[in-house]
């Protein structure tokens, strides 16, 4: 369905939301998958879900890509991949012992928090993490300086935070929260801790801002917003509540537009449309015929950025780890 840009209102309307789905670092995990699988054949083992999202893992899949919980389920000899939230050093120690093949599909904006939080732990400051606790985000950014690093999920938790010095003390975050959220906790913070350093720049990423910024400009507009995406996507969940937040009636988080209930339709007019970062369109295009169906079938677009970031593969795409997954299981040193 095409979208035409914004116009006067009709009885019943689709607002769509751009930009919406894939950023750049979900685009480059997913393709990685793929590319793994079409250089060195099943099965591409992947530790956790490459990105949160249940149509994208069903997908590689059926691919030959195998999603385990833990390093210790992936057999000796094998190629492993770590997802795109990042992982602690400890499971790249794990995956050495296990004589495992890695890429490293971490996102790179993720990737420059770890080194953030290297490079704070160094100079000896305390690093309140802000982000939602058991996150594998969380858990990977608290993995690289567990002695140093603080969680603080949300700003009613700054209560409990305690420092060991107070003029030396550094918030950092979770890269997919909601900007609003998280800045209500550096606020409360700042508050405890005058002397609180901000990274060098916001940790939350380009298109989790950009994604809740269209979805505040069609919130007031829209009775009823849907967001395409998992229970289980952080950056998803925050959608519903930005929505309702900038003025929507109603917000709702579906993985298929079969989840939709016909029910939420009563009285509605204008209904907004967006999706996670980690959502295909494909599962947007099927929203809006489902909306089409029920009469929504002016689609009109609520453009708040362009985006055209663009993430370069991992490196060890470029080597032959079939031959070095072997030369680990022989013991045996492989190149670099």
């Amino acid at each position: 369905m095409t979208a035409t840009p914004a116009g006067p209102s009709n009885d019943k309307r689709v607002l769509l939301a751009a930009p919406r789905g894939y950023c750049a670092g979900v685009d480059r995990a997913v393709i990685a998958v793929e590319k793994a699988l079409e250089q060195y054949g099943s099965p591409i083992y992947v530790r956790h879900e490459i990105v949160h999202n249940k149509y994208v893992v069903q997908t590689l899949e059926r691919k030959g890509a195998i999603f385990v919980d833990e390093t210790a389920e992936v057999p000796e000899g094998s190629i492993v991949m770590f997802s795109a939230h990042g992982v602690a050093p400890t499971v790249h120690a794990e995956a050495a012992e296990r004589k495992l093949a890695t890429i490293d599909a971490t996102c790179p904006l993720v990737t420059k928090v770890h080194k953030e939080a290297v490079r704070f732990a160094n100079e000896d400051y305390d690093i309140l993490l802000i982000g939602h606790e058991g996150h594998e985000e969380v858990i990977g950014t608290s993995g690289e300086a567990p002695e140093h690093i603080t969680l603080v999920d949300g700003p009613d938790d700054v209560a409990n935070v305690t420092v060991r010095d107070d003029s030396k003390v550094v918030w950092l975050s979770q890269t997919t929260l909601s900007v609003d959220e998280t800045m209500e906790t550096v606020d409360k913070l700042k508050e405890k801790f005058p002397q609180l350093v901000s990274p060098p720049s916001d940790d939350i990423c380009y298109a989790t801002q950009n994604r809740q910024i269209a979805v505040k400009q069609m919130g007031a507009d829209a009775d009823l917003v849907i967001v395409v995406g998992s229970k289980n996507s952080s950056n998803s969940v925050r959608l519903v509540e930005v929505a309702l937040g900038a003025g929507a009636r109603d917000a709702h988080l579906v993985d298929f537009a079969d989840e939709i209930d016909e029910a939420w339709l009563e009285g509605v007019s204008t209904v907004g449309v967006t999706s996670g970062a980690s959502v295909p369109d494909v599962l947007v295009e099927g929203v809006l015929e489902w909306l089409s169906q029920r009469g929504y079938a002016d689609v009109e677009l609520v453009k708040a950025a362009e985006e055209s970031i663009t993430f370069s593969l991992p490196k060890e795409l470029r080597r032959d780890l079939r031959a070095e997954a072997a030369a680990l299981s022989a013991g045996d040193r492989p190149a670099t």
